[in-house]
This record gives structure tokens, sequence and C-alpha cells, in this order.
């Protein structure tokens, strides 16, 4: 069976991370799960123990400045997470005695939640067995059950009843799978190298019983990044992360000196998602 051997191998193998320790609350769990959204857990952990030190309550986060938040980000990428995050705590503060709601359905009402986040907090910080799907579970049940080397570019309809369908009928054995395949996902069955001949479900994964056949859809694209806005967009926010003062717009247009039309519309769409504010004096900062 694949659940049995993927849960015993998780038991053996899985990494020894504190958001997974029994004594992490909810809260430790909910910003783990916010922030290793398209970030290597390797990044994740130092900013992870730092927010926890700093705020290490949702009523913490919610009394300080969202451009603290977001100053505390550091590096990890799509900051607007940090905005969420501190928007996300003022509400359970405002509507769950601050502390992270149990109940599905609240956890998808927070702001910047999706179904993967709600799904996982439910099942990883209070034992409810939703159906949690990421990259990594997509992944690995393309491969182990429908023989394909590489899920849809998006999510499916099919992928998630799929992934509904290889849920474990026993609470504990469906949230210890949760946690395993997406472990497996991470550690074995990965993009680019899976490492099949360490793989516990080698022997019933149709992929390797079909010879490993290549992918033969749409080819698989990797994100650009140099001279994107994302990147001149992360300069900015380093900018005035860096500097305990508001920022000129002659300094912010060194972010990116060969375009400066490219910095204006960036700094445009950041102060509309509402990560940077232009103060009377006309220089620019963090949300205060």
């Amino acid at each position: 069976m694949l659940q049995p051997a993927v849960i015993g191998w998780y038991e053996r193998h899985g990494r020894d991370l504190p958001w997974r320790a029994p004594d992490c609350t909810p809260w430790g769990v909910y910003l783990s799960e916010v922030m290793s959204q398209q970030t290597p857990v390797s990044r994740v952990q130092p900013i992870w123990e730092r927010w926890l030190a700093r705020w290490p309550t949702p009523a913490d986060l919610a009394a300080d400045s969202p451009g603290e938040a977001v100053r505390m980000w550091d590096r990890l990428g799509y900051p607007r997470r940090a905005l969420r995050l501190h928007e996300s705590a003022a509400v359970m503060v405002e509507r769950h005695g601050g502390e992270v709601p149990s109940d599905h359905a609240d956890l998808l009402a927070l702001p910047g939640v999706g179904a993967y986040t709600a799904a996982a907090v439910a099942s990883f910080a209070f034992g409810d067995p939703q159906t949690v799907v990421d990259t990594n579970v997509r992944r690995v049940l393309a491969r182990a059950i429908t023989g394909d080397q590489h899920a849809a570019p998006s999510l499916t309809v099919a992928e998630v009843r799929l992934a509904q369908r290889a849920m474990p009928s026993d609470t504990d054995d469906a949230n210890a799978w949760n946690a395993s395949v997406m472990e497996l996902g991470a550690l074995i069955c990965t993009a680019r190298a899976p490492r099949c001949e360490e793989c516990p479900v080698a022997h019933l994964c149709a992929w390797q019983l079909a010879g490993r056949p290549e992918h033969t859809g749409p080819p698989r694209r990797g994100q650009a990044w140099h001279g994107t806005d994302r990147q001149v967009r992360g300069r900015i926010v380093q900018l005035l992360r860096e500097s305990a003062d508001p920022v000129t717009r002659e300094t912010l247009a060194t972010t990116w000196p060969q375009d400066d039309a490219k910095v204006e519309r960036c700094l445009t769409g950041l102060i509309e998602d509402g990560l940077v504010e232009q103060g009377p004096a006309g220089g620019y900062a963090l949300p205060s």
C-alpha cells in the first residue's frame, strides 16, 4: 500500500523542523506555512525564528506596524505575504480572541489564505485532516498513481479529487499522510532529479513501472528573474528596509538605473499594494 510505505519512510527520514515539534503553537505553524510558499525551508527557518521571537502571538504582530512586518520579512520574497500576515493577525485579534482559528472555514476567511494554507494549518496545527495539495503532493501523485512525469501546469479539479481519494480514512493516518507525502516530494520525488533509488514506493510507482516516460505535454519553462518587475520591486523594498529615514525618488532610481520607467511602474505598483508609502515631504518608506 502506498500510504503506509510513505508514512513509514517519513517517520524515519522526515526533517526535524521546529514547526513540526509537538510544542509548536498554531501561530508557529501558521507562520511556517505562509513563509514556506515558493521558498526553500533553509531560507525560511531563520526568519521564522526571528518572527516568533519578536511576535510570539498574533496580538504581538497586530500591535506592531505593517512596515515592521515587511522589514522583518527580509529576503523571503513576495513581501505582500508579510502584509497579509499582519492583516490576518489583526483579524485573529478582532474575531478569534487573539488565536489562530481552528475551524477550516475561519482559516479560509483570513487575509491571503488560500486552499492550501487553510488545509495545511487545519491538519498540522489542529489535527483536522483536510486534504493538503501543494506542488510536491501533486508531483508525487502524478508519478505514483497516474504515471505522469509532471503534474499539470496549474492545479486541476482532477488532481484535487485524486488527492482526496489518496487520503487514508483514519484521522491520525490522514494527518500523517499529509506531512509525509509533501516531504517525499520535497526530498525524494523532486521535479528535476528524482531519487527513485531511495524512494519507498518505487515498486508501486506507475511512472517508474512504465519506464519513467518523458513528459509529452507543453514544454515546462522556468520563471525569468533578471530584469523583471519582480526583481526591481524587490530592490526597491530592500532599499527601504535598509533605510531608517524616507528615501527620495532620485535614490530609488538607483535600484534600476537603466530603465527609470520600470522603476516608476514598480514603485506605483508597490504603493497600490500597500508595501510603500509616500510621506508628506515626498520621501518613500515602508508602511507605518
